[in-house]
């Protein structure tokens, strides 16, 4: 971001990346909501007091930040939908088909996937033969013919929160990375028989990741479109 500050403290409309993320997550009906930080985390902290805190003490993987939140979650059973706060335009009736998904499937997971007509550097979501989710694999990980699958994981899901924190004990770190991927939970969870499920948007932009001050802009454009519309 050519910045010293935190990527999801950045501002979209005025307003920090991150809070567009949690006040989604509220407007979906989401009551508890569990904020993983890391890196500058006093910077971010004080941008999400209606959230509860958990730290990631080193940067080691997805699979790793979410176990992170595993103790601000020990009471907690059911839905639990991962969000990413780079991503500022999700929406709320998204999350609540994420979440209506999961449940009338009864499945470990749902993953939000999209189309995309350039796939490069997003992981590849891979189907067996009956079309049902098998997997999904980094850019870096696939092979030429995964590689040439155009859709895509968005880095959005609902998960049934006991089946995802008995997954992530078994996620490994064996990867071009060497970190632990969120990803993993997917072939995990259908390896032990549960319902694995794909939602595909179909608008990919509210999908779209902040990394560079150019993306931030697009971000901006966008939802300044979006509420235009409106």
């Amino acid at each position: 971001m050519k910045s010293d500050k935190p990527k999801v403290v950045h501002e979209v409309l005025g307003t920090p990346m991150v809070r567009w993320v949690v006040d989604a997550a509220h407007a979906a009906g989401i009551d508890c909501v569990v904020t993983i930080v890391g890196h500058k985390r006093e910077e971010v902290i004080p941008l999400v007091p209606d959230t509860r805190i958990a730290i990631q003490e080193q940067q080691r993987g997805t699979a790793d930040a979410v176990l992170s939140a595993r103790e601000a979650l020990a009471d907690f059973d059911g839905s639990l939908v991962v969000l990413s706060g780079d991503c500022p335009l999700i929406t709320p009736a998204t999350i609540q088909k994420l979440i209506d998904m999961r449940e009338q499937a009864d499945a470990a997971v749902v993953v939000l996937t999209m189309q995309l007509d350039d796939p490069f550097g997003y992981g590849r979501i891979i189907r067996d033969g009956k079309g049902h989710v098998e997997r999904i694999v980094e850019q870096k990980d696939a092979s030429p013919e995964e590689a040439a699958v155009c859709e895509c994981n968005s880095g959005f899901y609902c998960f049934d929160a006991r089946r995802l924190f008995a997954a992530l004990e078994q996620v490994g770190n064996d990867n071009a990375q060497g970190e632990f991927y969120l990803t993993d939970v997917l072939a995990i969870c259908r390896e032990a028989g549960d319902a694995v499920c794909a939602l595909i948007t179909d608008d990919p932009m509210e999908c779209l990741g902040v990394n560079t001050p150019e993306q931030l802009a697009n971000v901006a454009d966008i939802m300044q479109a979006r509420i235009a519309a409106e």
